[in-house]
């Protein structure tokens, strides 16, 4: 197996015991405020997608560092111990500058707002990466091979550099000291992601803070840090979440109707854009949610959807080299329709229903092709005819998941 698909899927219970002993030290402290249900099923969500569909680009992407490195290396920088060090910072330093545009260009900031969407701070905050800012980001990586550092070594450094951000995602660790002078520490990142005022835009490094002090974005804790964005999500969808900052930008140049005015919102920062679109598209495409207490019943069956998501991403990885097209192709979309599923109960959405057809048409065409039984195919339609079109089974179904019948729209 190889290691850095074992390292991959190593990384799934070693995130669930961190989250674990957070959980443990929250409320040891009393902080129960950490965790919020809804936010940590959304932010797990999102960190699952991201993982799943990494594992189809990450692969492409250290082909393309050898590639850089062996054509256009523009340095011959040697294999020694003092260069690892050099590499760390030049790491940081990319990274620094790939997190500010991330922040002051839209359509990047498109790419990463999903991970600033979150009102809690704590570890399940940290898996909110999408694959379009998992792409953006490995863009930036490739100046590191394009200098000349052999691309074993990039890879290396980018596992210990995202790992030790992982560690900064969380409340229960106060100030850290002497190492608040030049490290990111937690009480630094949660200035990142706070929404005051005085703390926007700024600590935008990932493991050092002297590239902040040194380019005039730093900024300490002071003042109880409110996480989330300024205007805040109205909605938990997994979908929306991930689209609509992009359908934002889409909105506000169809507005504008000149291509120069486009390009500048485009490229422009991202607190000139106007902000009642938003509001406007979320009127457009969100339901009204009705106050719902969600029942014991609906977080186990929310649970076990995640847990089983859980459980594919890990067995997905380790085996994804021995897997076929089939299986990659059923797997990963099983998964995806599940966490869009898990979005949509939050949002109270009557749709879940059809996800689950979905579902069980994908499980029947992959059996009946595997199985080359034509019969099985014939069988499984036949059911989910039956279930697409009984009034009976969905009211029953709804009963189980909200705990009513189904609303009549």
């Amino acid at each position: 197996m190889d290691y850095q698909l074992a390292l991959a899927a190593f990384v799934i219970p070693a995130f669930w015991i961190f989250l674990a002993l957070e959980y443990w030290a929250a409320r040891r402290k009393k902080m129960a405020h950490v965790f919020n249900y809804e936010n940590s099923i959304t932010n797990i969500s999102v960190g699952i997608a991201e993982r799943l569909l990494n594992l189809l680009i990450t692969g492409s992407f250290y082909g393309l560092f050898y590639f850089i490195y062996e054509n256009y290396a523009l340095f011959n920088i040697p294999n020694q111990w003092w260069v690892w060090i050099l590499l760390l910072l030049t790491t940081d330093l990319v990274w620094y500058w790939y997190h500010r545009l991330g922040h002051e260009i839209n359509f990047m900031w498109g790419a990463h707002i999903v991970h600033h969407q979150s009102e809690d701070f704590n570890y399940t905050t940290s898996a909110r990466i999408t694959t379009i800012q998992a792409m953006v980001r490995n863009l930036f990586w490739c100046i590191l091979p394009l200098a000349g550092f052999h691309p074993a070594m990039v890879i290396t450094i980018l596992v210990v550099h995202g790992t030790y951000s992982f560690f900064t995602h969380t409340q229960v660790i106060g100030k850290l000291g002497w190492l608040e002078h030049f490290l990111i520490t937690p009480s630094h990142h949660r200035v990142h992601h706070a929404s005051n005022e005085k703390y926007l835009n700024k600590n935008y490094g990932d493991i050092f803070i002297f590239w902040d002090k040194l380019f005039g974005t730093f900024q300490k804790e002071e003042e109880a840090p409110k996480y989330g964005l300024t205007h805040p999500l109205k909605s938990h969808s997994f979908l929306w979440q991930h689209f609509h900052y992009y359908i934002e930008l889409w909105e506000a140049c169809r507005r504008s109707k000149s291509i120069w005015k486009s390009l500048k919102i485009i490229f422009g920062k991202p607190e000139d854009l106007d902000q009642g679109i938003r509001e406007d598209l979320e009127r457009h495409f969100l339901s009204v949610k009705k106050p719902f207490q969600s029942s014991l019943r609906f977080r186990s069956y929310l649970n076990f959807q995640i847990i089983a998501c859980l459980t594919g991403l890990f067995f997905i990885t380790i085996l994804f080299n021995d897997l076929t097209v089939l299986d990659k192709t059923l797997f990963i979309g099983l998964i995806l329709v599940t966490l869009i599923n898990c979005g949509a109960m939050l949002e109270q959405q009557q749709w879940i229903y059809l996800l689950e057809i979905v579902r069980m048409l994908m499980i029947g065409l992959y059996m009946s092709i595997t199985q080359e039984s034509f019969g099985m195919l014939i069988g499984f339609l036949l059911v989910i005819l039956f279930i697409s079109t009984s009034e009976t089974s969905s009211q029953l179904y709804f009963r189980f998941v909200y705990g009513q019948r189904r609303r009549k729209v």
